[in-house]
């Protein structure tokens, strides 16, 4: 959806889609806060997680589930939630909550637990013949240490069982998994990544800004990309769009960027430094 006419805007597949997927993350908002983002952004919301344990002691979640399936979203629950049904030996319980609740996405993930891989990926098996399987790879631990090699390997084996997409940890906060302490990307990682596993697949958690620039940057507009704040939706379509300054250069012809970016003028610079 636009307002007006454009040129050099790149195209964004229309919903639903399998390119370009945004998933925000409901940390808990009452109903009226859903209603409100919903007329704001329903249109560029693909999915909705209900982030870690919230579903548990939101209030009308019944009311919210219907409310973005009206509006054309999927939700699900948080994986952390799931955790914490294995944990406690309650999978079947789960599954029922799952056809209670009538959601047909289910997130897969061990983020804080230990899940022997070989039973997650039978767990995939089986959910995804009822249900579309998001599967997160990584820890939320960030002294937990995964090799390039096993992130890999982890994410072929989830996708081989039947997930839709595996989801590359970042949290919230975008300080784990992908991310290092401080934010920033791991660049190593994401390029061993990227270059065996087909980024089409891959859901990244970028929550903050500058993780949402460095993934449109590095894989162009349909990037798919989660753990976005609800306040955050409009602003991160408008980085796809280029239609902010972090971004503003990559969709246009390289003559503008020539003609038109600004750059520091060598006389001004040496100038300033004698002052």
């Amino acid at each position: 959806m636009s307002n007006f006419t454009l040129p050099f805007i790149p195209e964004r597949p229309q919903k639903p889609r399998n390119e370009g997927v945004t998933m925000m993350m409901d940390k808990g908002m009452g109903l009226r806060e859903t209603e409100h983002f919903l007329e704001a952004s329903a249109h560029l919301t693909d999915l909705v997680k209900f982030g870690f344990g919230t579903s548990y002691v939101t209030n009308n979640l019944e009311d919210k589930i219907k409310l973005y399936k009206e509006a054309g979203i999927r939700p699900y629950l948080g994986g952390t939630l799931f955790e914490a049904f294995y944990a406690r030996g309650c999978v079947d319980d789960y599954q029922r909550l799952l056809d209670r609740l009538d959601l047909d996405l289910v997130e897969i993930s061990d983020g804080s637990i230990i899940i022997p891989h070989k039973e997650k990926c039978k767990l995939i098996k089986s959910m995804s013949k009822s249900r579309t399987v998001l599967s997160e790879v990584g820890s939320k631990d960030s002294g937990i240490i995964v090799s390039p090699f096993k992130w890999v390997s982890w994410m072929k084996a989830e996708l081989d069982a039947g997930s839709w997409k595996v989801i590359a940890e970042g949290r919230e906060a975008g300080n784990v998994g992908v991310f290092r302490p401080n934010g920033t990307a791991h660049t190593l990682l994401i390029n061993h990544i990227i270059a065996r596993v087909d980024p089409t697949q891959i859901l990244w958690e970028a929550p903050q800004k500058n993780q949402q620039v460095w993934f449109i940057k590095l894989f162009g507009a349909n990037v798919n990309l989660g753990n976005i704040a609800p306040n955050d939706m409009i602003p991160l379509e408008c980085l796809r769009l280029g239609l902010r300054g972090d971004t503003f250069f990559d969709f246009l012809p390289q003559d503008y960027a020539d003609r038109l970016k600004q750059v520091n003028d060598e006389n001004e610079v040496v100038e300033d430094s004698e002052e």
